[in-house]
């Protein structure tokens, strides 16, 4: 966005959504506005509910929301990124209205969520790919997208590690009210909504592996807005609650001071595809617990676990083992390529978009 803002070619245009306005989930507009950008339009989807039902009405809320908010700003193309059901609606209303669509973090896997599904469904509405790896890009072109409007450019989080001055550690215990132990952990946990009812199982056992680590301080962030995802935020606040004195809970930390966090942990634990993705960048360990990110690449400081107790345990045996922190010290992010947000934003201001909605299938097999 900074990218765009700054072009004397480009005008940026915002749209936000979904928990960004819920204060719930903290309100995190308020640090897009902060960060000085001025936001177009607000979609509300009214996030009461976080069943099925309510989950999928909020989708057509945004859907509806979305159509409107074009309407009005006319964009020339729309910017959207991942796999979340919000950005399947602003792109299935942009389709409706023949704008090209430039799709970020396409072509990834995530086989215990629904995302999987909405990923790949917005890749084939979309007219410019931006993939953050090669195995990425390959898949993108496997579901019949032409192979020069594929771009393998990284991850652009990255970027945000190198560009942004990182908190001091004084600093950051001032700002998160919160001392750090001898040890400490990072814990996000989202629902893995392919499986039914299966969060409050799979946090609880969770919960009773951390419950028995010795000298180790625990900050939990919030799970989404996914199905199910209340349950294990009222599991967080009732055991934080009853263990003030090493464990804290955040809404939102807000991308500086989770970037910052990251410094001084010992260990990312949960499913959140950012212990993927820049934890490796920091030279920490991340227990990926359960089928939520199965798919996706990973460095070799990522341990996979499931979620029953033993396998969790097990995770935290290798996490702290010596052999394994060697290991991590010289780990390589492969989603680190650099300068991702200046490439990026070269091809979208540049891009031809003639002709562009009428896209032809590439048919591998007739190529082979």
């Amino acid at each position: 966005m900074k990218e765009i803002q700054s072009s004397n070619t480009s005008e940026l245009q915002i749209i936000v959504t979904g928990t960004h306005l819920s204060p719930e989930f903290g309100e995190t507009y308020r640090e897009i506005e902060k960060d000085g950008f001025f936001i177009n339009k607000k979609v509300e989807i009214l996030l009461a509910s976080d069943s099925p039902v309510g989950i999928s009405k909020s989708m057509g809320l945004a859907m509806i929301g979305f159509s409107d908010a074009y309407a009005n700003l006319n964009p020339d193309i729309i910017v959207v990124l991942g796999d979340r059901f919000e950005i399947f609606a602003a792109a299935s209303a942009a389709t409706v209205a023949r704008i090209p669509i430039a799709h970020l973090s396409g072509g990834e896997t995530t086989e215990g969520a629904f995302d999987e599904a909405f990923r790949h469904s917005i890749t084939k509405m979309s007219h410019l790919h931006f993939v953050s790896t090669k195995k990425y890009k390959e898949r993108v072109i496997q579901l019949g997208e032409q192979p020069d409007r594929v771009f393998d450019v990284g991850a652009f989080g990255i970027d945000n590690i190198r560009n942004l001055q990182l908190l001091t550690k004084d600093d950051l215990e001032k700002s998160l009210d919160f001392k750090f132990g001898q040890r400490n952990l990072l814990i996000t946990f989202h629902p893995v909504t392919l499986e039914n009812s299966t969060s409050k199982q799979q946090f609880s056992n969770l919960l009773s592996v951390l419950e028995k680590l010795k000298n180790t301080h625990l900050i939990f962030t919030q799970a989404n807005a996914d199905t199910d995802g209340r349950i294990i935020n009222q599991m967080i606040i009732k055991y934080v609650s009853s263990n003030s004195n090493k464990a804290v809970f955040y809404k939102s930390l807000g991308q500086l001071r989770y970037l910052s966090t990251l410094q001084y942990m010992d260990g990312v634990v949960g499913n959140s595809s950012s212990g993927l993705v820049e934890a490796p960048s920091f030279k920490i360990g991340t227990i990926n617990i359960g089928d939520r990110q199965l798919g996706r690449v990973k460095s070799e400081s990522v341990i996979d676990c499931d979620s029953s107790i033993k396998g969790i345990q097990g995770a935290f045996n290798t996490l702290f083992g010596e052999e394994f922190k060697k290991l991590v010290s010289n780990v390589e992010n492969p989603y680190d390529k650099g300068k991702v947000a200046d490439k990026i934003s070269r091809v979208i201001q540049t891009h031809s978009l003639d002709n562009i909605l009428k896209k032809k299938f590439y048919d591998i097999e007739t190529l082979m």
